[in-house]
């Protein structure tokens, strides 16, 4: 059965149409469709979300096929469009379209179309909208702006747009989706008003509340389009600007103004605020920077006192435009994302899907052609897994703002029951800095009231090592050891650390304290790999340097159950660097006795080896090279001979193919701990946290479909 084609129509110039676009391309695959997505013409790059800032043309195919690993062909210029039109060759226009839509709908359950955005000086957009929506057939989606119209407004809007499209055929429309709703909104009555719409055609597919975090573009964004001069900083695309400041009154009356990424706008001859944001900045609120107008410095005296260098020092840029025209122009800066700026334009996407319905559309699309684990779907079973699963996760790093921002996350979501190891004072003091709205109820534990409590239990656990009341104190002054010990007594399900801390750091006391479940001699770890169509599993690519053959063995049997767990089908492929009988050596006849372990141990675990990487991972070579094999071309599972090939290959794999590595995630423990990157996302943070929640509950013969965690600090 061909697949339905939904097209999003925008009544408006700034829906967010992309954004929203894109949202509901990963909330399809979320359930577990195979999504195709096409532009069918390029937006001109003054509109909304239409491309870089160095205007080299429309994103919405790019970040559909970088972000959403969707099939996307590329979208026929605006300039040729208008060109065919006015030639009269419009039919001819429609038939590409057609072409480029229908060979999506062979292979995939349902085809996303981006319209185009109607601006006011390109009115022949509307136009092509409703012939491209009645030339595929498509069911039409209106995508309207909540924060400009009432409850009624907004239904008549909806109802406008609706009848524009009936005029061109008999289209359906499955429903509405309505962006950058104010907090204050009344879904009930906007409901009300649609429901007095034809049919179906007035649920709420979508109502996305208005984020401005969402709108926050990078520094070096800034610095571009304006053309600002940089006097001091690094890594401006590090750098986000939520908020931004024009210094027009005196200083005490603008200090509670200087809030975490704002970028403060003065002068250069107004010396006081220059000192009052350094010191701001010095007290560890993260302000964005300063820029200096009307072409003066600071003062050199001023300057000097407050310079720095190195990744956190306060950027400072100058124009020589003054004020007036300065904020100006800030006020009429574009805030579409950037093609370079894949972190935000995720966050906006996951945004967007988290606040679509997708039951409506389900209804009519079917089921999917085949069961997929996409990473879409993965991410998202994860989360709803760990909520399932309620667990009380405890995090060592409590006063670290990361960690911090992403407690609050998991808190409020119902991720998990975190709790926070670290001073009281001191965690709100982080919190009010970072603006990091902490939830009355999220557990704030400080170790100085509550480290006594647990000497007795670690003494006893350290026995044989002879420890002592004293040693036990003076060990539990480590958070770390502190949160493991809340582990080992069953306080809590689960520990998160890793963000300041070294792997050694947070994996020594669980090996002393937690130790290895019964008939495990080792903990191994495993990344999962997030490709375009389906999540592998990679083992063991981050603790143990050079297993035995009896170790590895064990490794392949943790990595399969891990991969059936989290809903992978585990076909174990044992990568060397020969397939079957061809070579020879000490490091080959490793890998074949460990498989032939795994065999006699667990025949139900689908295995074999040794087998190169490309026998295992293409289904022409193995063919090829291991035509009778299960798993050749075919392998979900990849266990590497050693930390040096496993390590090597997943950041090959993960940087080469710009692949998300997830991991590592540890396995073989009595109870789950899990390590982070110390450059870890607050994203990275909350999956770690979810992925933890579900070790903990997890049934080692029942299966769950999604998992994820982000990568080591290797």
């Amino acid at each position: 059965m061909a697949a339905r084609i939904i097209f999003l129509a925008p009544v408006a110039q700034n829906v967010g149409l992309t954004s929203v676009t894109l949202g509901l391309v990963r909330a399809l695959q979320r359930d577990g469709l195979k999504v195709g997505f096409v532009k069918p013409i390029a937006q001109p790059s003054t509109a909304e979300h239409t491309g870089p800032r160095d205007g080299s043309g429309d994103t919405s195919s790019y970040f559909a096929r970088t972000l959403c690993l969707t099939d996307s062909p590329e979208s026929i210029p605006f300039t040729q469009a208008e060109d065919m039109v006015r030639k009269g060759e419009i039919d001819g226009l429609l038939e590409d379209i057609a072409k480029m839509t229908d060979a999506l709908r062979i292979e995939h359950d349902v085809v996303v179309v981006e319209g185009l955005i109607p601006l006011a000086s390109m009115q022949i957009a509307i136009r092509l909208n409703l012939r491209i929506a009645r030339s595929l057939g498509a069911e039409v989606i209106p995508v309207l702006n909540g924060g400009e119209l009432d409850p009624k407004a907004l239904a008549d809007t909806a109802s406008i747009a609706q009848r524009q499209y009936l005029r061109e055929g008999n289209l359906n429309f499955p429903g509405v989706l309505i962006n950058k709703l104010p907090e204050s909104s009344d879904l009930t009555a906007l409901q009300m008003e649609l429901s007095k719409l034809n049919a179906s055609s007035g649920t709420i597919i979508g109502a996305i509340p208005f984020q401005p975090n969402l709108n926050a573009p990078r520094l070096s964004d800034i610095v571009s389009s304006l053309g600002l001069t940089i006097e001091q900083g690094e890594d401006l695309n590090a750098v986000r600007v939520h908020d931004i400041v024009v210094a027009a009154r005196s200083v005490e009356k603008m200090i509670d103004r200087l809030g975490p990424a704002t970028l403060v706008v003065m002068p250069g001859d107004r010396s006081d605020v220059a000192l009052a944001t350094a010191l701001a900045h010095m007290r560890g609120i993260p302000i964005a920077g300063m820029l200096l107008t009307c072409g003066a410095l600071l003062a050199p005296p001023v300057a000097e006192l407050i310079a720095s260098s190195g990744p956190t020092s306060l950027p400072i840029l100058s124009t020589p435009d003054d004020t007036y025209i300065t904020a100006s122009r800030l006020s009429h800066l574009s805030y579409h994302v950037s093609k370079d700026d894949n972190t935000q334009m995720e966050r906006v996407i996951d945004f967007m899907a988290e606040h679509i319905d997708t039951s409506a559309l389900r209804k009519r699309i079917g089921m999917p052609s085949e069961a997929r684990l996409s990473p879409p779907r993965f991410r998202n079973q994860l989360i709803e897994f760990a909520r399932r699963a309620n667990k009380r996760i405890v995090l060592p790093e409590g006063e670290e703002p990361r960690t911090l921002q992403a407690a609050a996350i998991c808190h409020r979501k119902g991720i998990a029951r975190c709790v926070l190891l670290g001073n009281p004072n001191v965690i709100r003091e982080v919190a009010k800095a970072r603006q990091i709205e902490l939830p009355d109820d999220l557990e704030i534990l400080d170790p100085q009231d509550v480290r006594a409590h647990y000497v007795d239990a670690m003494v006893e656990l350290r026995r044989s090592k002879n420890m002592t009341p004293p040693q036990a104190l003076a060990q539990l002054e480590d958070a770390v050891v502190l949160g493991t010990m809340m582990l080992a007594v069953g306080e809590v399900d689960g520990l998160v650390s890793g963000a300041v801390h070294t792997t050694a750091s947070t994996v020594r006391p669980a090996l002393q304290l937690i130790k290895t479940e019964p008939g495990q001699s080792i903990v191994s770890s495993v990344f999962f790999m997030l490709m375009p169509d389906q999540v592998l599993v990679y083992g063991d690519c981050a603790i143990n340097p050079n297993p035995t053959a009896e170790q590895l063995a064990e490794i392949a049997v943790q990595s399969a159950d891990t991969a059936k767990a989290f809903g992978i089908e585990p076909r174990v492929a044992m990568i060397s660097y020969s397939t079957g009988t061809s070579g020879t050596g000490g490091d080959v006849d490793k890998v074949r006795e460990a498989t032939a372990l795994v065999r006699a141990r667990r025949p139900d675990i689908v295995i074999d080896g040794p087998m190169q990487y490309d026998a295992a991972s293409v289904e022409s070579v193995g063919r090829s090279k291991a035509p009778d094999s299960p798993v050749a071309g075919r392998a979900s599972v990849f266990v590497f001979p050693d930390l040096n090939t496993g390590n090597t290959t997943y950041k090959a794999v993960q940087r080469s193919a710009d692949v998300v590595s997830v991991g590592p995630m540890l396995q073989g423990l009595r109870k789950p701990v899990n390590d982070l990157s110390r450059g870890a996302l607050v994203d990275d943070i909350v999956f770690t946290i979810a992925l933890t929640s579900i070790q903990a509950d997890r049934q080692p013969a029942g299966g769950f479909e999604g998992a994820t965690t982000m990568s080591a600090k290797r």
